[in-house]
């Protein structure tokens, strides 16, 4: 009854353009189905390079979305309750527009050797770019944006209602964020963390150019697609369709129920 219910509300005419956009992004997937050998797949997704970036991929994208959490979540707050920051919101969704190796020369201006913090790290003895740490950064950096949008805009349309009704009432702010305004966004929380590690799985331009391509190191599961596309495109077919069903999974298993 509820989905007869639901499509009463769409227009009839909504429905081509829907199917012919679900078939732009359905259809490029198939075709890496049926080009795929599934009498090799076993043996290309098992290569000792395939489980390597595959299991740097899930480890640094798993750091680079916590990163988000802790360092994004805070901000998407900031932005969705303090007015006037028009300027700091266009400086966070740049990712969004910027090419990944823009992204990635611009952190590797900012902390290679040569870099405006890099002289000091390097004088420390910290070395980052073209290290598994490197590799996070540049998740981390293309992917936030995803967080801050998804709960900024969750955090304005609950309104501030509940939490000034919390403050009148004699809690302080942390208690306020803590016991409303968190419990408020859980559900939009949990989908922008998805997409942020959906998003830091599937990085790759600005991973090449601040992390370089070490295996084992810095050789994610797109990287790894990247070079055997050079030299063996069966398997980069195959290891290529693996990227594919770990993002499928990630979403179906993570994200949470909303219906």
């Amino acid at each position: 009854m509820v989905g007869e219910r639901g499509r009463a509300f769409v227009p009839g005419v909504l429905w081509v353009p829907a199917v012919l956009g679900l078939g732009l992004v359905a259809l490029p997937v198939l075709g890496l189905v049926v080009r795929t050998d599934l009498g090799e797949f076993p043996e290309h997704v098992s290569s000792p390079g395939a489980v390597s970036a595959l299991w740097l991929s899930v480890r640094t994208a798993g750091v680079a979305t916590l990163l988000c959490l802790v360092l994004g979540g805070p901000l998407a707050v900031v932005l969705a309750r303090v007015r006037g920051l028009r300027v700091v919101r266009a400086l966070v969704l740049l990712p969004l527009v910027l090419p990944p190796v823009v992204g990635g020369l611009a952190l590797l201006y900012l902390l290679g050797r040569s870099g405006l913090a890099g002289e000091v790290l390097d004088a420390a003895g910290i070395r980052v770019p073209y290290t598994t740490a490197a590799v996070v950064l540049a998740q981390t950096f293309v992917a936030m944006p995803f967080l801050v949008v998804g709960l900024e805009g969750a955090l304005r349309t609950a309104g501030a209602r509940y939490e000034a009704v919390a403050a009148t009432l004699g809690a302080r702010p942390w208690t306020v964020f803590r016991r409303v305004t968190v419990p408020l966004v859980l559900p939009a929380l949990g989908s922008a963390l998805v997409l942020c590690f959906a998003r830091a799985l599937g990085e790759f331009g600005a991973t090449i150019t601040f992390a370089g391509s070490l295996q084992g190191v810095t050789r994610t599961l797109p990287l790894e697609v990247y070079l055997l596309g050079e030299t063996d495109v069966d398997a980069a077919v195959s290891v290529s369709l693996l990227l594919v069903v770990v993002a499928v999974a990630v979403v179906a298993l993570v994200k949470p129920r909303t219906q």
